[in-house]
């Protein structure tokens, strides 16, 4: 793995990424779609700018957006919220979203993102930060392992939706 400051050291000076706000809704909607094209899930692409503006940048936003940009140019997406860890008394930051262009890939700019993510979850005094990988994606579990994520091995994650929600519901 390449030291952090010798990573940071060859983003370039035009690199930055920021809070999303009013405005960025296209370019929301645009890195979204595309990770939903990367990951082979366009089928449950129903996300619109409506729903950019109400759930990412309202005055109490249901999920956070993070910006990477070259120059003027974005170039990644990272989405995310709180969560608590009862057990351990925390809250925990869950990424949602972790997304960088094929053709900007290896320039640093993923690390860039989960620094960034990593420095608001020690300010918050959180656990840790935790995110979900498809089981395909090699190279994603790859670059997270290098920087030491663990994989958890002994949770399934389950998910309850369509009939068998309502089912339950009632």
């Amino acid at each position: 793995m390449v030291a952090r400051s010798e990573e940071a050291s060859a983003l370039p000076e035009r690199f930055q990424i920021r809070t999303a706000a009013a405005g960025d809704e296209e370019t929301i909607l645009a890195l979204l779609h595309d990770l939903a094209v990367y990951e082979k899930l366009t089928e449950r692409f129903k996300i619109t700018r409506e729903i950019v503006r109400r759930d990412y940048l309202s005055d109490r936003p249901l999920i956070h957006c993070h910006l990477a940009f070259e120059e003027d140019r974005p170039v990644g997406i990272a989405t995310w919220f709180w969560t608590y860890m009862s057990f351990s008394a925390c809250r925990s930051l869950f990424l949602e979203d972790l997304f960088v262009r094929p053709e900007c890939r290896g320039h640093g700019y993923g690390l860039a993102l989960l620094a960034h993510l990593a420095k608001i979850a020690r300010e918050a005094k959180a656990g840790g930060i935790e995110w979900r990988v498809l089981e395909w994606n090699k190279p994603s579990i790859d670059f997270y392992e290098r920087l030491g994520a663990e994989r958890i091995k002994v949770w399934h994650t389950y998910f309850l939706s369509g009939d068998a929600l309502a089912k339950l519901a009632s």
